[in-house]
């Protein structure tokens, strides 16, 4: 699986790590055949540690730009300690033969549990309660619906959509997904076209990779494709909304209620979005369990380390694919 990589030019080589990960995954690299620089606590001093370096560690807060690039020469392996690698500049590393690798399953556990528990919380409709209960309130009577005979509609397919779908199996709700690159089904769940999973979904679920074709993937069109009072939760990349349709959506009621762990801006400047009431908001954190950071440090820096050996790597990431 993936290809083998010839030694590191550089020797020793060093590792510079922009972002802070596991400190037992640090430990383990620093006792590996390379030398290591963490510049993780000073982002401001990552460019000037660039200029030997054989491979650049990062999370999400780096952005490795064409011009981050250029400061680094030697550079030959970039590792994203997490899933999405729409902070690298893919097309420039390509172009420099840069290796990019990722990984793909330390987070799938905690995204999908997070998933969940946004299903639970809109259709309950538990977060006024909350609030209200907090406040002093005893407002008893009937609160939103269960689950249970719910579609769940996912927009991409991939690894946490299918844990996801996996895990609301017992409570009863069925499962639909648009994914062009998931052409027939591969559990229980059916694939349908992108307007049919809009039509039919008690709650559309985005988790989808971001790419240049679909960014604002659900825009004003598909908005109005929706289900009246459908549930929307997005737990991939807030680019794949596009913020203003979903705010008239909810003002007009087509969609009743939102889940956003991820926006366009992060931090998010659209206060009308986040202080609607129907609106659930969480600062992109989940991935961000203590289980899911010890995996993906561990499973970044194993492949690091495969790398520094010349060992074939097994979370090579391609040119990312994603909906639409």
């Amino acid at each position: 699986m993936g290809a083998r990589v010839g030694p590191p030019m550089v020797d020793p080589p060093l590792v510079v790590v922009a972002d802070p990960i596991d400190a037992g995954a640090i430990a383990r690299l620093k006792a590996g055949p390379c030398r290591v620089v963490d510049a993780s606590a000073d982002p401001g001093s990552l460019a000037g540690t660039l200029a030997d370096a054989w491979g650049l560690v990062v999370r999400s807060r780096t952005k490795v730009t064409a011009e981050l690039l250029g400061r680094a020469p030697q550079l030959s392996l970039i590792a994203r300690a997490g899933v999405g690698v729409d902070n690298i500049d893919m097309a420039a590393a390509g172009a420099r033969g840069i290796r990019v690798v990722n990984a793909p399953s330390a987070a799938t556990a905690s995204v999908a549990e997070l998933t969940v528990a946004f299903y639970l919380v809109l259709v309950r409709g538990l977060a006024p309660q909350f609030a209200a209960t907090r406040a002093g309130k005893w407002e008893r009577g009937s609160h939103g619906h269960e689950l249970a005979g719910k579609t769940v509609g996912f927009i991409g397919y991939g690894r946490i959509a299918r844990e996801v779908a996996r895990r609301v199996a017992p409570f009863g709700a069925r499962a639909i997904a648009y994914d062009p690159f998931v052409p027939a089904p591969i559990d229980a769940t059916e694939i349908l076209p992108f307007e049919m999973v809009l039509e039919h979904a008690d709650v559309v679920s985005v988790h989808a990779a971001l790419t240049p074709d679909n960014r604002h993937l659900l825009d004003a069109r598909a908005f109005s494709c929706l289900k009246r009072g459908a549930f929307v939760v997005n737990v991939a990349r807030g680019a794949l909304i596009d913020e203003a349709a979903l705010l008239a959506a909810l003002n007009e009621g087509r969609v009743a209620g939102a889940a956003l762990d991820v926006f366009e801006v992060e931090p998010p400047m659209n206060r009308a979005l986040l202080e609607h009431p129907h609106v659930i908001a969480t600062p992109h954190i989940g991935a961000a369990t203590a289980e899911g950071q010890e995996r993906a440090g561990a499973e970044t820096i194993d492949e690091v380390l495969r790398a520094l050996r010349g060992e074939p790597l097994t979370a090579l990431v391609a040119a990312p694919g994603g909906a639409r």
